[in-house]
């Protein structure tokens, strides 16, 4: 692992603080989990707009999946 240096205001040091000591872990591993999840919530963020510009360039065609409709089953 390596050391970083990171500039946070009072406010939010006081808020992760708090939550910490409720959780009983360190910052450094709030901190961890915060920056995973951001990172992944992000990658999910990046992944949902290509799409849509590929379905905005590409839109789905109003008989596209027609042909699965006979396949659904929906139960009684």
């Amino acid at each position: 692992m390596r050391t970083v240096q990171m500039t946070l205001d009072d406010e939010l040091v006081s808020a992760v603080d708090n939550i910490v000591k409720k959780l009983k872990t360190t910052r450094s591993a709030f901190a961890r989990k915060a920056l995973k999840d951001a990172i992944r919530q992000a990658n999910i963020n990046m992944l949902e707009k290509k799409h849509k510009k590929g379905y905005e360039r590409y839109p789905v065609s109003k008989t596209e999946f027609s042909g699965w409709e006979s396949e659904q089953e929906w139960g009684d």
